[in-house]
């Protein structure tokens, strides 16, 4: 059923299976949903061709704002959102879909200095991370004294850098790294996201306090992106609300950094300042 206001314009950055499937929903259910795509852009141009309408394609980054969108949608890679985010903030509300990119203290203050500066909002993704909620809600509540996540999956699922991607797997179980999760993040920055979006979710331990595992496990077998659900696009439906007085926040779903939002803010609802209802991204690449 169509929305009866104007449509929330869409732009998407990353045009990988995730970003395929999201391109793919928002020009068969968007204009049902009150969401109108108006660019994609992708590293390699070329990938576009013969999917996305040639009037959607971005060939420059740097070019988005002559689209004039609501909300830009990141799903390609974390160092998109350090060398882009804050320029994407001059001129739209900024979903990142790398959180890992937030394990760069001086990415996260940038975002943050451009959300104030433009007036627009940074929500992250939290990704696969179930029970986001009670995380927040218990560190809010001063009862969370340590959190682990621990990610394991077969040799082949992980795209890993650095001294990592040189970590022999021996055995059946190896364990690669055990440590904060903001060592881990930029040598696997495509699989740690969820345990980014932990860090966020229980800011009193952060980045550095929360303790990520990543285990190579010969018994798991690789699994693809599972990302053609449709309720992907039907939980991206904005419900939109303006409110200048307020600062612009750096936003999770769930999971919150508390000194860079306003108290009145609902977690996962309604944001007195810009509101999108988002939704669960499979960041486990």
């Amino acid at each position: 059923m169509a929305l009866d206001r104007v449509p929330r314009r869409v732009g998407v950055v990353g045009y990988g299976r995730l970003g395929q499937s999201l391109v793919s929903h928002l020009l068969t259910q968007g204009p049902e949903l009150g969401l109108e795509l108006v660019f994609v852009w992708n590293r390699d141009p070329g990938r576009m061709a013969g999917s996305v309408p040639p009037s959607l394609q971005l060939q420059n980054l740097t070019a988005l704002g002559e689209r004039h969108p609501d909300l830009v949608v990141e799903v390609a890679h974390p160092k998109i959102i350090q060398e882009s985010g804050a320029q994407i903030l001059r001129y739209a509300s900024l979903l990142v879909g790398s959180p890992s990119a937030l394990a760069d203290q001086a990415t996260e203050q940038q975002l943050l200095e451009a959300s104030h500066r433009w007036n627009h909002t940074v929500f992250v993704a939290r990704g696969a991370l179930w029970g986001t909620e009670d995380i927040t809600r218990l560190d809010a509540a001063g009862g969370l004294q340590s959190l682990r996540v621990t990610m394991a999956t077969h040799p082949d699922g992980f795209r890993l850098e650095g001294p990592l991607a040189a970590v022999p797997s021996t055995g059946r179980r190896t364990v690669l790294y055990e440590g904060p999760v903001r060592g881990l993040c930029p040598f696997a920055p495509r699989n740690s996201n969820t345990m980014a979006a932990a860090a966020l979710a229980a800011p009193s331990l952060g980045f550095d306090r929360v303790v990520g595992v990543l285990v190579a496990d010969l018994r798991v077998l690789p699994a693809p992106l599972q990302a053609g659900d449709p309720s992907l696009l039907r939980s991206l439906l904005p419900w939109w609300t303006s409110s200048s007085h307020l600062r612009p926040p750096i936003t999770a779903l769930a999971s919150v950094t508390p000194n860079l939002l306003p108290a009145s803010v609902n977690i996962g609802g309604f944001s007195p300042c810009m509101v999108w209802c988002l939704w669960s991204l499979i960041s486990l690449l």
